[in-house]
């Protein structure tokens, strides 16, 4: 009886033990979209009226937490008894990033034109402004869904060859913390302006000290959602030419000469773009 419990503990600690060496391996695997969805979070939950930013932050932090449970049961199917369905979910996912990627750098260069949106000036009911704070939330929402897909098939994929078990602790892992990582860290960042105004109010001195970080946490918050987009931009073309380079071999074999930060970069590119122009061609022709 004693050895069979001994037995058993052993088998979990070389479990916990894989799970430890695959979760490091899931993360960095993961980072470069995790990024992606920071950026894209924190500049969907910011633009709210200060007494609704946190609010909106929690109804999209549980959407996210549903959208976990949706994806994580069906991800596991696939994986026990469609293993090849993983490998074109994430070649699917990369065009999907690609794409998106590219759209954002054409965007940046050609940015669409609002004309005909003037500004309204008037004031609107309580009721409405409730309406369009939930079509906001429903956006953020299918937009983590989206990216939520991604992270759970990347982190899928980087532990496919271990054993079920392993693979359900590994990507459940890398999904609770992606929602509560990214999502705490979007809190502080949308929270900084109110919290600068709060250090400036802090007492009647004309620039004092308190006066100085309110300020610059004030100024930082739009560079900062900025950085973050063209940080997230970066990382969706990373991500999706790597999901395209260690997927596809003859990308791989075809630029073996230079660095591999730099091949993933260049496919993710001119993949997004030839996507972008496909999506472009479509819709004109629709």
């Amino acid at each position: 009886m004693a050895t069979g419990f001994f037995a058993l503990l052993d088998d979990i600690a070389t479990l916990m033990d894989d799970v430890a060496v695959m979760g490091k391996v899931a993360g960095k695997k993961t980072a470069g979209i995790l990024g992606d969805d920071l950026a894209v979070n924190a500049e969907k939950a910011s633009g709210f009226m200060s007494s609704r930013e946190l609010p909106v932050l929690w109804a999209i932090t549980k959407g996210s937490f549903l959208n976990k449970l949706i994806i994580l049961p069906l991800a596991f199917l696939l994986s026990a008894f469609l293993p090849s369905a993983i490998t074109i979910i994430l070649l699917i996912g990369g065009l999907y990033l690609a794409y998106e990627g590219a759209e954002k750098i054409f965007e940046y260069f050609f940015p669409h034109s609002n004309e005909n949106e003037a500004p309204k000036l008037e004031k609107i009911s309580k009721e409405e402004v409730l309406s369009i704070e939930k079509e906001k939330i429903k956006s953020a929402v299918l937009t983590d869904f989206i990216l939520s897909v991604e992270i759970v098939i990347i982190a899928l994929g980087t532990v496919g060859a271990e054993p079920l078990p392993t693979q359900i602790i590994v990507v459940s892992l890398i999904a609770l913390v992606a929602t509560v990582g990214v999502y705490g860290i979007v809190a502080l960042i949308v929270r900084m302006d109110e919290f600068g105004a709060r250090l400036i109010d802090l007492n009647n001195r004309d620039n004092s000290f308190s006066d100085k970080i309110g300020k610059f946490l004030i100024s930082a918050l739009p560079k900062i959602i900025k950085s973050l987009s063209i940080i997230g931009t970066i990382a969706l073309l990373l991500v999706s030419g790597g999901i395209f380079v260690h997927n596809i071999h003859f990308l791989h074999d075809l630029f073996a000469n230079l660095p591999d930060i730099l091949v993933e970069f260049l496919i993710g590119l001119i993949v997004g773009f030839i996507m972008l122009l496909i999506i472009k061609l479509i819709g004109r022709i629709w």
